[in-house]
Protein backbone atom coordinates (compact mmCIF):
# COMPACT_ATOMS: atom_id res chain seq x y z
CA UNK A 1 0.00 0.00 0.00
CA UNK A 2 1.12 3.31 -0.90
CA UNK A 3 1.47 5.86 1.99
CA UNK A 4 0.58 8.84 1.90
CA UNK A 5 2.77 12.26 3.17
CA UNK A 6 1.29 15.18 3.86
CA UNK A 7 3.45 18.01 2.03
CA UNK A 8 5.28 20.23 4.32
CA UNK A 9 3.66 23.16 2.11
CA UNK A 10 -0.06 22.18 2.96
CA UNK A 11 -1.71 24.85 4.67
CA UNK A 12 -2.80 24.20 7.87
CA UNK A 13 -6.90 24.50 7.59
CA UNK A 14 -8.19 27.23 10.54
CA UNK A 15 -10.61 29.31 8.93
CA UNK A 16 -13.69 28.01 7.10
CA UNK A 17 -12.18 30.16 3.67
CA UNK A 18 -9.51 27.78 3.71
CA UNK A 19 -11.93 24.55 4.60
CA UNK A 20 -14.54 25.90 1.43
CA UNK A 21 -10.99 25.87 -0.87
CA UNK A 22 -10.17 22.33 0.69
CA UNK A 23 -14.44 21.01 0.37
CA UNK A 24 -14.19 22.34 -3.33
CA UNK A 25 -10.96 20.77 -4.34
CA UNK A 26 -11.95 17.28 -2.81
CA UNK A 27 -15.33 17.64 -5.08
CA UNK A 28 -13.77 18.00 -7.76
CA UNK A 29 -11.18 14.89 -7.00
CA UNK A 30 -13.88 12.87 -5.56
CA UNK A 31 -16.04 13.28 -8.74
CA UNK A 32 -12.96 12.27 -10.99
CA UNK A 33 -12.12 9.83 -9.13
CA UNK A 34 -15.73 8.06 -8.78
CA UNK A 35 -17.50 8.88 -11.84
CA UNK A 36 -20.81 7.67 -11.87
CA UNK A 37 -20.47 4.77 -9.84
CA UNK A 38 -21.42 3.63 -6.30
CA UNK A 39 -19.85 4.95 -3.02
CA UNK A 40 -20.13 2.53 0.72
CA UNK A 41 -19.91 4.32 3.62
CA UNK A 42 -19.95 2.64 7.36
CA UNK A 43 -21.58 5.68 8.97
CA UNK A 44 -21.13 5.52 12.63
CA UNK A 45 -22.01 9.24 13.60
CA UNK A 46 -18.32 9.61 14.86
CA UNK A 47 -16.48 13.29 13.48
CA UNK A 48 -14.89 11.62 10.76
CA UNK A 49 -17.40 9.42 9.32
CA UNK A 50 -20.10 12.44 9.37
CA UNK A 51 -17.92 15.05 7.86
CA UNK A 52 -16.94 12.19 5.52
CA UNK A 53 -20.01 11.93 4.74
CA UNK A 54 -21.83 15.45 4.77
CA UNK A 55 -18.51 15.66 2.14
CA UNK A 56 -19.29 13.19 -0.68
CA UNK A 57 -23.10 13.84 -0.38
CA UNK A 58 -22.08 17.40 -1.54
CA UNK A 59 -20.03 15.65 -4.18
CA UNK A 60 -22.05 12.93 -5.53
CA UNK A 61 -25.44 13.15 -4.23
CA UNK A 62 -27.21 9.50 -3.53
CA UNK A 63 -24.58 7.87 -5.35
CA UNK A 64 -23.15 7.21 -1.77
CA UNK A 65 -25.11 4.62 0.03
CA UNK A 66 -24.39 5.24 4.13
CA UNK A 67 -24.85 1.87 6.47
CA UNK A 68 -25.78 3.03 10.22
CA UNK A 69 -24.94 -0.20 12.34
CA UNK A 70 -26.36 0.47 15.86
CA UNK A 71 -24.65 -2.36 17.49
CA UNK A 72 -26.84 -1.50 20.94
CA UNK A 73 -23.99 0.07 22.38
CA UNK A 74 -23.79 3.79 21.56
CA UNK A 75 -24.53 6.59 23.80
CA UNK A 76 -28.01 7.68 23.92
CA UNK A 77 -29.75 9.75 21.11
CA UNK A 78 -26.75 9.09 18.91
CA UNK A 79 -28.29 6.52 16.62
CA UNK A 80 -30.69 9.11 16.17
CA UNK A 81 -29.02 11.75 15.76
CA UNK A 82 -27.16 9.93 12.85
CA UNK A 83 -31.02 9.73 11.29
CA UNK A 84 -31.84 12.83 11.81
CA UNK A 85 -29.23 14.63 10.37
CA UNK A 86 -28.13 12.76 7.43
CA UNK A 87 -31.36 10.79 6.81
CA UNK A 88 -33.75 13.76 6.96
CA UNK A 89 -31.53 16.80 7.10
CA UNK A 90 -29.36 15.79 4.50
CA UNK A 91 -31.57 13.50 2.30
CA UNK A 92 -28.71 10.89 2.05
CA UNK A 93 -28.91 7.52 0.78
CA UNK A 94 -29.06 5.74 4.87
CA UNK A 95 -29.60 2.33 5.67
CA UNK A 96 -30.16 2.17 9.25
CA UNK A 97 -29.32 -1.46 11.04
CA UNK A 98 -30.43 -2.04 14.36
CA UNK A 99 -28.58 -4.97 15.26
CA UNK A 100 -28.87 -4.49 18.97
CA UNK A 101 -30.41 -7.84 20.02
CA UNK A 102 -27.31 -9.63 17.70
CA UNK A 103 -24.32 -8.00 19.42
CA UNK A 104 -25.97 -8.34 22.99
CA UNK A 105 -26.45 -11.75 22.31
CA UNK A 106 -23.27 -12.39 21.26
CA UNK A 107 -21.41 -10.46 24.58
CA UNK A 108 -23.56 -12.77 26.87
CA UNK A 109 -21.10 -13.92 29.89
CA UNK A 110 -18.38 -12.30 28.00
CA UNK A 111 -16.11 -10.64 30.95
CA UNK A 112 -12.44 -10.48 28.96
CA UNK A 113 -12.10 -7.22 27.68
CA UNK A 114 -9.71 -8.29 24.32
CA UNK A 115 -12.52 -10.74 23.76
CA UNK A 116 -15.59 -8.43 24.08
CA UNK A 117 -13.75 -5.95 21.71
CA UNK A 118 -13.06 -9.10 19.63
CA UNK A 119 -16.85 -9.62 19.32
CA UNK A 120 -17.80 -6.16 18.88
CA UNK A 121 -15.22 -5.52 15.70
CA UNK A 122 -16.03 -9.25 14.00
CA UNK A 123 -19.87 -9.00 14.44
CA UNK A 124 -19.57 -5.38 13.25
CA UNK A 125 -17.99 -6.35 10.19
CA UNK A 126 -19.93 -9.58 9.11
CA UNK A 127 -23.26 -7.23 9.70
CA UNK A 128 -21.43 -4.48 7.20
CA UNK A 129 -20.09 -7.14 4.78
CA UNK A 130 -23.64 -8.77 4.59
CA UNK A 131 -25.35 -5.48 3.78
CA UNK A 132 -22.57 -4.53 1.46
CA UNK A 133 -23.41 -8.25 -0.54
CA UNK A 134 -26.90 -6.92 -0.83
CA UNK A 135 -26.05 -4.11 -2.90
CA UNK A 136 -25.68 -3.76 -6.41
CA UNK A 137 -22.96 -1.53 -8.32
CA UNK A 138 -20.80 -0.54 -5.53
CA UNK A 139 -17.59 0.20 -6.62
CA UNK A 140 -15.48 2.07 -3.76
CA UNK A 141 -15.57 2.34 0.27
CA UNK A 142 -15.44 5.63 1.73
CA UNK A 143 -13.18 5.81 5.00
CA UNK A 144 -12.90 8.65 7.34
CA UNK A 145 -9.00 8.05 7.29
CA UNK A 146 -7.15 10.96 9.02
CA UNK A 147 -3.92 11.72 9.18
CA UNK A 148 -2.88 10.67 12.60
CA UNK A 149 -4.25 7.47 11.54
CA UNK A 150 -1.67 7.22 8.57
CA UNK A 151 1.37 8.13 11.00
CA UNK A 152 -0.11 6.13 13.66
CA UNK A 153 -0.98 2.63 11.70
CA UNK A 154 -0.15 3.03 8.10
CA UNK A 155 -3.60 3.87 6.81
CA UNK A 156 -5.73 1.42 7.88
CA UNK A 157 -8.10 1.89 10.39
CA UNK A 158 -8.23 -1.81 12.76
CA UNK A 159 -11.74 -0.88 14.11
CA UNK A 160 -15.33 -0.36 12.59
CA UNK A 161 -14.15 0.37 8.95
CA UNK A 162 -11.97 -1.27 6.49
CA UNK A 163 -9.50 -3.19 8.57
CA UNK A 164 -11.16 -6.64 8.47
CA UNK A 165 -13.20 -6.59 6.43
CA UNK A 166 -13.46 -9.46 3.68
CA UNK A 167 -11.24 -9.29 0.25
CA UNK A 168 -13.65 -10.23 -1.54
CA UNK A 169 -15.76 -7.13 -1.39
CA UNK A 170 -12.93 -5.68 -3.68
CA UNK A 171 -13.80 -2.28 -2.91
CA UNK A 172 -11.52 1.18 -3.88
CA UNK A 173 -10.90 3.54 -1.19
CA UNK A 174 -11.73 7.17 -1.29
CA UNK A 175 -10.10 8.76 1.58
CA UNK A 176 -10.99 12.30 1.17
CA UNK A 177 -9.78 13.55 4.71
CA UNK A 178 -6.30 10.68 4.64
CA UNK A 179 -4.08 14.34 5.08
CA UNK A 180 -5.93 16.13 7.80
CA UNK A 181 -5.75 16.45 11.11
CA UNK A 182 -8.76 16.10 13.71
CA UNK A 183 -8.64 20.19 13.97
CA UNK A 184 -8.86 20.85 10.71
CA UNK A 185 -11.63 17.99 9.93
CA UNK A 186 -13.87 19.75 12.34
CA UNK A 187 -13.42 23.22 10.49
CA UNK A 188 -14.26 21.42 7.20
CA UNK A 189 -16.68 19.60 8.73
CA UNK A 190 -18.39 23.36 10.34
CA UNK A 191 -18.37 24.52 6.52
CA UNK A 192 -20.25 21.82 5.30
CA UNK A 193 -22.95 22.46 7.86
CA UNK A 194 -23.16 19.81 9.65
CA UNK A 195 -24.09 20.54 13.62
CA UNK A 196 -21.71 22.13 16.18
CA UNK A 197 -22.68 18.95 18.69
CA UNK A 198 -21.86 15.90 16.03
CA UNK A 199 -18.47 17.91 14.65
CA UNK A 200 -17.03 18.57 18.09
CA UNK A 201 -18.53 15.42 19.17
CA UNK A 202 -15.57 14.07 21.66
CA UNK A 203 -13.76 10.93 21.16
CA UNK A 204 -15.42 7.49 21.42
CA UNK A 205 -13.80 3.82 21.20
CA UNK A 206 -15.10 1.85 18.33
CA UNK A 207 -16.73 -0.98 21.12
CA UNK A 208 -18.29 2.10 22.10
CA UNK A 209 -20.34 1.42 25.73
CA UNK A 210 -19.11 -1.97 25.56
CA UNK A 211 -16.02 -1.10 27.31
CA UNK A 212 -17.47 1.27 29.89
CA UNK A 213 -19.75 -1.50 30.41
CA UNK A 214 -17.15 -3.29 32.49
CA UNK A 215 -17.25 -6.84 32.68
CA UNK A 216 -19.67 -8.96 31.61
CA UNK A 217 -22.65 -7.18 29.75
CA UNK A 218 -25.69 -6.73 31.52
CA UNK A 219 -28.95 -5.33 29.32
CA UNK A 220 -29.85 -3.82 32.87
CA UNK A 221 -26.54 -1.91 33.91
CA UNK A 222 -25.87 -1.16 30.56
CA UNK A 223 -28.77 1.11 30.41
CA UNK A 224 -28.22 2.22 33.45
CA UNK A 225 -24.69 3.17 32.07
CA UNK A 226 -26.04 5.31 28.86
CA UNK A 227 -28.93 7.09 31.20
CA UNK A 228 -25.63 7.85 33.92
CA UNK A 229 -23.46 9.01 30.67
CA UNK A 230 -25.97 11.22 29.31
CA UNK A 231 -26.81 13.43 32.44
CA UNK A 232 -22.64 13.56 32.74
CA UNK A 233 -22.79 14.91 29.20
CA UNK A 234 -25.97 17.30 29.85
CA UNK A 235 -24.58 18.88 33.09
CA UNK A 236 -21.00 19.32 31.43
CA UNK A 237 -22.76 21.27 28.70
CA UNK A 238 -24.55 23.27 30.66
CA UNK A 239 -21.16 24.27 32.85
CA UNK A 240 -19.64 24.98 29.83
CA UNK A 241 -17.02 22.19 30.45
CA UNK A 242 -18.02 20.41 27.10
CA UNK A 243 -15.67 21.70 25.17
CA UNK A 244 -13.09 22.52 27.67
CA UNK A 245 -12.36 18.30 28.46
CA UNK A 246 -11.33 16.81 25.74
CA UNK A 247 -12.68 13.30 26.98
CA UNK A 248 -15.35 13.02 29.46
CA UNK A 249 -17.06 9.60 30.79
CA UNK A 250 -18.98 6.79 32.99
CA UNK A 251 -17.64 3.82 33.67
CA UNK A 252 -20.14 1.20 35.19
CA UNK A 253 -18.25 -1.86 36.74
CA UNK A 254 -19.78 -5.36 38.02
CA UNK A 255 -20.09 -4.75 41.44
CA UNK A 256 -22.32 -3.77 43.89
CA UNK A 257 -22.72 -1.82 47.12
CA UNK A 258 -25.01 -1.45 49.85
CA UNK A 259 -27.15 1.94 49.64
CA UNK A 260 -30.44 3.66 51.09
CA UNK A 261 -32.94 4.33 49.23
CA UNK A 262 -36.68 5.39 51.09
CA UNK A 263 -35.72 3.92 54.02
CA UNK A 264 -34.46 0.66 52.55
CA UNK A 265 -31.08 -0.94 52.29
CA UNK A 266 -30.16 -1.73 48.65
CA UNK A 267 -27.25 -2.94 46.74
CA UNK A 268 -26.32 -0.69 43.67
CA UNK A 269 -23.79 -0.35 41.20
CA UNK A 270 -21.31 2.88 41.14
CA UNK A 271 -20.86 4.86 38.28
CA UNK A 272 -17.19 6.27 37.97
CA UNK A 273 -16.50 9.72 36.44
CA UNK A 274 -13.62 9.97 34.23
CA UNK A 275 -12.69 13.44 32.72
CA UNK A 276 -9.31 13.68 30.99
CA UNK A 277 -7.42 16.07 28.68
CA UNK A 278 -4.60 15.32 26.28
CA UNK A 279 -2.67 16.66 23.25
CA UNK A 280 -1.81 13.22 21.90
CA UNK A 281 -3.63 10.06 23.97
CA UNK A 282 -0.63 8.90 24.45
CA UNK A 283 -0.45 10.97 28.17
CA UNK A 284 -3.33 12.51 29.73
CA UNK A 285 -3.87 14.44 32.95
CA UNK A 286 -7.29 14.76 35.09
CA UNK A 287 -9.37 18.14 34.96
CA UNK A 288 -10.40 19.57 37.86
CA UNK A 289 -14.06 19.53 37.98
CA UNK A 290 -15.73 22.09 40.48
CA UNK A 291 -17.54 20.02 43.70
CA UNK A 292 -20.49 22.17 42.97
CA UNK A 293 -20.96 20.51 39.45
CA UNK A 294 -19.84 16.75 41.02
CA UNK A 295 -22.59 17.19 43.72
CA UNK A 296 -25.32 18.21 40.89
CA UNK A 297 -24.49 14.88 38.52
CA UNK A 298 -24.26 13.03 41.37
CA UNK A 299 -27.08 13.95 42.70
CA UNK A 300 -29.08 13.88 39.36
CA UNK A 301 -27.53 10.13 38.92
CA UNK A 302 -28.43 8.92 41.96
CA UNK A 303 -32.01 9.92 42.01
CA UNK A 304 -32.72 9.63 38.30
CA UNK A 305 -30.98 6.06 37.40
CA UNK A 306 -31.99 2.69 38.41
CA UNK A 307 -29.37 0.55 39.89
CA UNK A 308 -26.51 3.47 40.55
CA UNK A 309 -26.41 4.39 44.38
CA UNK A 310 -22.84 6.02 43.88
CA UNK A 311 -20.98 8.22 42.41
CA UNK A 312 -17.18 8.27 42.18
CA UNK A 313 -14.46 10.09 40.60
CA UNK A 314 -11.30 8.68 38.58
CA UNK A 315 -8.20 10.90 39.79
CA UNK A 316 -5.59 8.92 37.76
CA UNK A 317 -3.71 10.42 34.90
CA UNK A 318 -2.05 7.87 32.25
CA UNK A 319 0.14 6.98 32.54
CA UNK A 320 0.00 5.04 35.54
CA UNK A 321 -3.31 4.17 34.58
CA UNK A 322 -5.37 3.85 30.44
CA UNK A 323 -7.82 6.73 29.62
CA UNK A 324 -10.45 3.92 28.93
CA UNK A 325 -11.17 1.26 32.19
CA UNK A 326 -11.10 -1.77 29.81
Amino acid sequence: MEIMVRPDSMQRITTSALANKFINDQITSIRNQVGDKKVLLALSGGVDSSVVAALLIKAIGKQLVCVHVNHGLMRKGESEQVIKVFGNTLNANLIYIDATERFLIKLENVSDPEKKRKIIGSEFINVFAEQAGKLDGISFLAQGTIYPDILESKGVKAHHNVGGLPENLNFELVEPLALLFKDEVRVVGEALGLPHTMVYRQPFPGPGLGVRCLGAITRDRLHALREADAILREEFDKCGLAEKVWQYFIVVPDLRSVGVKDGNRYEGWPAIIRAINTTDAMSATIEEIPYSVLHTITDRITAEVKGINRVLFDLTPKPVGTIEWE
